[in-house]
């Protein structure tokens, strides 16, 4: 039994709003929507013959409900790679590519690296820490680490395109598993310590692309790729800023308040960690961190015109998951700027 849901089907339309097209695709006489990887398996155009993986949107899941086009059976067949490319992203696997690894253009190795990284937990909270950090400290340059623990493909995030666009990220690596950024990097702390050499990164927001795994374990979500990220950080001798994931609005128990993902992770941390908290809120946490406080401007993020929904929740439906995250942002800045 296979366990790669994959049908045939014919491109009906196409949408391209970024690198990542959203498409059409009639399958058994059923129009599916679907995302198609260009710069991976090719352009894809109206009439094009396609294999579809469509496991996620037959689960139902929320943050995957499209098909992925896996093969472009009409014009994706004649693909080289960048030239000089010898390291393979999702390697032994069906869709494994070469890439230029940003590493090499770090140089040797010096730490420690005395720049500020905030870890965020979910792709959510990328928009606000990178928008307060902006308006906390003008011309900062700040680089965005994909990890893994959520999406894997660099190109499906509209958040990240909008930020590029409007110069609150600096780049866009993706590191590890995950891929299609602007730069590719083999490991994180590959990526951390090439942003802030190589790039010139003043401070860097590392975590996982859009959607999450869940299984409502302890151990098993993609929020625990933040403990990967802030012992990566830690090593090269950054300064690490846990942007906790909070909720005041979430059904579900675990994720009230302060999520069981951030708490699992500050109780794992092997060294000492600062974590942005609004101010006005009180936790108790172990003994490894400190917190920061910081001064949410909701209003300034409101009107910003970014991404201002968590999970299908509104502002005023769940002000504590943003104004944590927001804090995040300008803790991110204060210490961009005694790291300076």
């Amino acid at each position: 039994m296979t366990h790669l849901a994959l049908r045939r089907g014919r491109v009906v339309s196409v949408d391209r709003r970024g690198p990542a097209a959203e498409v059409t695709v009639d399958v058994g006489g059923e129009p599916r929507p679907a995302i198609s990887y260009g710069r991976l398996t090719g352009e894809a155009e109206a009439g094009d013959e396609v294999l579809v993986n469509v496991a996620a949107r037959d689960l139902g899941l929320g943050s995957g409900g499209f098909d992925i086009v896996h093969a472009n059976l009409t014009r994706g067949c004649e693909g080289g790679g960048p030239a000089g490319a010898h390291v393979m992203k999702l390697n032994y696997s069906s869709l494994q590519h070469a890439v230029a690894p940003l590493e090499e253009r770090a140089g040797e190795l010096a730490r420690p690296v005395d720049r500020p990284v905030a870890v965020i937990a979910v792709h959510g909270q990328l928009p606000c820490v990178a928008w307060a950090a902006g308006a906390a400290r003008s011309g900062l340059r700040v680089g965005y680490v994909q990890t893994a623990g959520g999406a894997l493909p660099g190109e499906l995030s509209r958040t990240v395109r909008e930020l590029r666009d409007r110069g609150l990220l600096a780049d866009h690596v993706t590191a590890g598993p995950a891929f299609g950024g602007e730069h590719e990097a083999i490991t994180t702390a590959g990526a951390l310590h090439a942003g802030f050499t190589a790039l010139g990164w003043d401070a860097a927001i590392a975590g996982p692309g859009p959607g999450i795994l869940g299984s409502a374990t302890e151990l098993g979500h993609g929020g625990l790729a933040a403990l990967d990220t802030a012992h990566a950080a830690l090593a090269l001798g950054c300064r690490v800023v846990i942007v906790p994931r909070m909720s005041s609005g979430d059904p579900r128990d675990r994720h009230r308040g302060l999520s069981h993902h951030t708490q699992t992770v500050l109780e794992m941390l092997l060294a000492p960690v600062l974590v942005a908290v609004p101010d006005s809120e009180q936790l108790d946490l172990p003994g490894t961190v400190r917190l920061r406080p910081a001064e949410p401007d909701l209003d300034g993020y409101a009107e910003s015109g970014l991404a201002a929904h968590t999970m299908g929740r509104s502002m005023s439906e769940d002000e504590l998951f943003f104004r944590a995250a927001l804090a995040g942002g300008a803790v991110l800045a204060a210490e961009a700027g005694d790291a300076g």
